[in-house]
């Protein structure tokens, strides 16, 4: 396959061969040309998505995992970072016509304290550096913690782990060569995780100037989930029985994008993903790129986000000689041209393009 277009994110035009499904800058006698014009943008990340958990709770069969994988190829998404999930997903790898995914495990979290079923309850807190060493071991390089949930004897969200503990987790952790991620919606449990050596953030909705300056000085990446954060009205609104929560939930809408802007401005590295599974649908990519230029960041560095810096982010190639051909191919400029997203002219897998379904059937 041949090809010539814009490539990002140098914005050079430049020709690119397809040979054994891998990218290479030296001509191929007898490729055949798939394009002579258009932008060439590298595989779509979404690096908070929750292949193997159901649209509307629940967890997801074989088949359904595998249908969430190919609605998520379809949006150009074609790296995954699920970020939790209650199946094993492995099984996903034996199928050369999905993204790849790169697993953090499952969910660790208290008693009470998530979504039921969906992660590892600890009644003890001190049992958390030993499970987490053990899901450092079961994923592909990153473990994910629940950091504060709702307490209903208070009525609020609240940590779930002391500094102590989460200072020993994140240690053991990076000791077996795995980063650590957490869920965190408010305030209170942001300077321990980040203090004690946390690799990344889900959504940070509580994000202050001095947690933020934190991020900064410790390196630690936000991937803010903001389609995720617009569902938060509609969960305060079936609190009723927790007024303060509801309160807080409402306000850390109001003030997301503020707040991730705050953080772009500020240089902590910023990432997309959409958190689909769930409460949110499969295939959203572009959504999260647009709310990510809505909250600040220039189109160039959304676009970013949920590409080529992603990819370097998790450790993977982007369309440098030898890579494998995992890219998206626009008739628009997608930096300009935010439509362009959510219409890939083609999505190329390992050097194999891929038609589009009916829109009205591609989602489950």
């Amino acid at each position: 396959m041949h090809l010539r277009g814009v490539v990002l994110p140098a914005a050079e035009v430049r020709d690119i061969w397809v040979h054994e499904g891998r990218v290479t800058y030296e001509p191929v006698p007898g490729a055949e040309t798939f394009a002579r014009a258009g932008w060439i943008v590298p595989g779509l990340v979404d690096a908070h998505c929750h292949v193997g958990i159901r649209y509307g709770g629940g967890h997801e069969d074989r088949d359904g995992a595998i249908e969430q994988a190919v609605t998520e190829r379809e949006a150009g998404a074609l790296l995954l970072r699920d970020a939790g999930s209650p199946i094993d997903t492995r099984f996903v790898d034996e199928h050369e016509e999905l993204p790849r995914i790169i697993r953090a495990g499952r969910h660790i979290a208290r008693p009470k304290r998530y979504i039921r079923e969906l992660g590892i309850e600890l009644d003890d807190e001190r049992d958390l550096p030993e499970i987490v060493a053990e899901q450092a071991r079961f994923g592909d390089g990153w473990v994910k913690i629940v950091g504060d949930w709702i307490d209903r004897s208070v009525g609020d969200l609240r940590p779930l782990w002391s500094d102590a503990v989460l200072r020993e987790a994140i240690d053991a952790a990076h000791a077996d060569g795995a980063r650590v991620t957490a869920h965190v919606f408010g305030e209170d449990a942001l300077p321990g995780l980040i203090t004690a050596g946390i690799d990344c953030l889900e959504h940070g909705t509580g994000l202050t100037d001095d947690t933020i300056a934190l991020m900064v000085e410790h390196g630690t990446a936000l991937v803010p989930t903001l389609v995720n954060i617009d569902t938060f009205p509609g969960i305060a609104d079936g609190a009723g029985r927790f007024p303060v929560y509801a309160a807080h939930m409402r306000d850390l809408h109001r003030r997301v994008r503020d707040t991730v802007g705050r953080a772009h401005e500020a240089g902590v590295p910023i990432y997309a993903g959409t958190d689909a599974g769930g409460s949110i649908r499969h295939g959203r990519i572009a959504d999260e790129i647009s709310a990510l230029a809505r909250a600040g960041l220039s189109a160039h560095d959304a676009l970013g986000a949920a590409s080529w810096d992603a990819r370097r982010w998790l450790d993977r190639p982007v369309l440098e000689e030898g890579a494998p051909a995992d890219f998206v191919l626009y008739d628009q400029d997608p930096r300009t041209e935010p439509a362009a997203l959510t219409a890939p002219r083609a999505v190329v897998l390992r050097g194999r393009p891929y038609p589009r379904r009916d829109p009205v059937t591609a989602h489950r």
